[in-house]
C-alpha cells in the first residue's frame, strides 16, 4: 500500500489518503513506521502477513501495527482509503492485527482526517477525531474470515500455493508429496499446527476467496465451478454453512462502502 516514506517530513500523527492502484499489482512485503489502517472502497485485494492472510472487499477495513512486514497483491482495481497513525498516538500501540466491517462513523472519521490531510495540521478537534477513530477500531469486533499460516515452512509452502490456486483439486496424497512427507505425517503435523484438518482449511480458503468474487460482481455459478464444485447448490450449502449466509448475500451488503 502507499509508503511512509511519500508523506512530508514532519506529519501530523494521524494522516490519510486516497488512492487507487490496477488490478493486478503487486506491492512486495514492506513494513511502515507507523501503523497503517485500510479501508475498501472498491475492488478486492489479498494482504499478508508472516503469519496471516486476509482476502478483503469493499467495505471492510484492515488495521496493520506500525513495523509489520506485509505484502498487498490487488486482485481487481481498487480504490482504497489509507490513514497512517504514529505509533504513540493514544491506544494506537495497544491494537493488534486486525480485519473487520468498516462502520459508517468508522468512514466518517477517516473522510475528516483525510480532509485535514490536505492542510497537514492537526489542531484539538482533529486530534479528538484521531482518538474517537482508535478507540472505534478497538471496539469493533474482528472478522474471522483470515487464514492463518503454519509456522513448519514445508506446511507453509503448501498452503501459499493453495490461496494462489484455490480451485486446484489435486488429493491430499499430491500435497504430502508436495510437502515431502507421509500423508499420516502430513495431515497429522497441519491438524497440529493449524487446529484443524487439511481438508477443513482448503474449504475455507475457497469460501473465502468465493466471498471476495462474488462481492466483486463474479457470478455464484462461475464462482462456484472456478473454485472445483460440482454445481453452484453444493457451493451454495457450504458457503451458508461457513458464513451462515447465503452467497446472494454479499450482492447488496458491499455495495454500501462505496460511495459516489
Amino acid at each position: 500500500m502507499k509508503r511512509t516514506s511519500d508523506l512530508p517530513l514532519h506529519p501530523p500523527p494521524v494522516v490519510g489518503f486516497e488512492d487507487y492502484y490496477a488490478g493486478g499489482f503487486v506491492d512486495g512485503f514492506h513494513t511502515h513506521d507507523r501503523a497503517q489502517l485500510s479501508v475498501f472502497l472498491a475492488g478486492s485485494v489479498t494482504v499478508n502477513t508472516h503469519d496471516e492472510s486476509f482476502v478483503l472487499r469493499p467495505g471492510q477495513a484492515l488495521w496493520l501495527p506500525a513495523n509489520t512486514v506485509h505484502q498487498a497483491t490487488c486482485r481487481t482495481d481498487l480504490l482504497f482509503q489509507v490513514i497512517y497513525v504514529d505509533p504513540g498516538f493514544t491506544g494506537a500501540a495497544d491494537l493488534p492485527c486486525k480485519m473487520f466491517e468498516a462502520s459508517s462513523l468508522i468512514r466518517g472519521l477517516i473522510d475528516a482526517i483525510i480532509a485535514m490531510s490536505f492542510e497537514f495540521a492537526m489542531d484539538e478537534r482533529m486530534l479528538t477525531i484521531g482518538r474517537l477513530l482508535i478507540d472505534e477500531i478497538g471496539r469493533v469486533p474482528r472478522i474471522a474470515d483470515r487464514l492463518l499460516f503454519p509456522s513448519d515452512p514445508r506446511l507453509r509452502r503448501v498452503c501459499e500455493a493453495i490461496i494462489a490456486h484455490p480451485g486446484n483439486s489435486r488429493d491430499i496424497d499430491y500435497w504430502a508429496r508436495e510437502a515431502g512427507m507421509a500423508r499420516r505425517t502430513f495431515t497429522r503435523l497441519f491438524q497440529q499446527e493449524m487446529g484443524l484438518g487439511f481438508a477443513a482449511w482448503r474449504r475455507r480458503v475457497r469460501v473465502v476467496e468465493a466471498a471476495s468474487r462474488i462481492a466483486t460482481g463474479q457470478s455464484i455459478a462461475e464462482v462456484a465451478f472456478d473454485l472445483g464444485y460440482d454445481n453452484a447448490s453444493s457451493f451454495s450449502a457450504m458457503f451458508h454453512k461457513t458464513f451462515g449466509v447465503a452467497p446472494r448475500t454479499l450482492r447488496a451488503s458491499p455495495t454500501s462502502a462505496i460511495r459516489s
